[in-house]
């Protein structure tokens, strides 16, 4: 497996060292570049890419959510901060994870094994008939099958999974539950949005119907639906 090359964009001193202690320990990470500042980091894009960036928010010149804006084919980004109030904010972005300040060692590997599992995914050892999953709801886990799910729609860290009767409130990312489904029966049509194909009953450019309710269609995900 080839390395996750990544970078650090903190204009703290002691956070960005301790960004690149905990990098040093992984062996799936390869640092590439460290930056107290967006306008650095800009600058390095010029010219290399990467797989992965640690951001702050808060940054002189260009703030961290500002930055990741700015950048047409943006990596896997996660967010580093001591400010809570932005972690809607980021989730918004589509970021892997979102670390708050001060975190430890372990809270860090869980973050960047959620960018290894993303690009890197282990090979599936499941049953190739498995037609359900278990979701974990509040304190059990309940099982879910494919079958009954509609869509599934992202809010904040978690995820609600919208069935022919009920509808799920789980912590999760939508990366993690695209992982657990089916590609063959799902597709996700916008950031927050992945539903099931067969239980479309129209569309056009801008939106999904399914069970009358109408569902957004990204801009990013229009070539979706003209493969079905």
């Amino acid at each position: 497996m080839s390395k996750i090359k990544c970078i650090i964009v903190e204009d703290e001193p002691l956070a960005r060292k301790m960004l690149e202690d905990y990098i040093s320990r992984v062996p799936f990470l390869e640092l590439q570049g460290s930056f107290e500042d967006a306008i650095y980091a800009m600058d390095h894009f010029r010219t290399h890419s990467a797989d992965l960036m640690f951001l702050d928010i808060h940054l002189p010149q260009i703030k961290g959510v500002t930055f990741i804006r700015t950048l047409s084919n943006p990596p896997a980004v996660i967010i580093t901060t001591a400010y809570q109030e932005y972690a809607l904010e980021g989730y918004e972005l589509n970021v892997v994870d979102y670390l708050l300040k001060p975190f430890g060692f372990e809270r860090f590997l869980t973050a960047v094994n959620k960018v290894k599992n993303q690009m890197h995914p282990e090979p599936a050892t499941i049953d190739q008939a498995k037609d359900y999953l278990f979701v974990s709801i509040q304190l059990k886990k309940v099982k879910i099958l494919f079958s009954e799910i509609l869509f599934i729609e992202s809010q904040k860290e978690y995820i609600k999974i919208v069935t022919n009767d009920n509808a799920y409130l789980t912590k999760m990312g939508t990366h993690e539950i695209e992982q657990l489904l089916p590609g063959t029966f799902f597709k996700r049509i916008h950031r927050s949005f992945i539903v099931a194909i067969h239980k479309i009953r129209s569309f056009n450019s801008e939106m999904v119907e399914i069970n009358g309710i109408s569902i957004p269609v990204g801009r990013g995900y229009k070539d979706v639906l003209e493969k079905l």
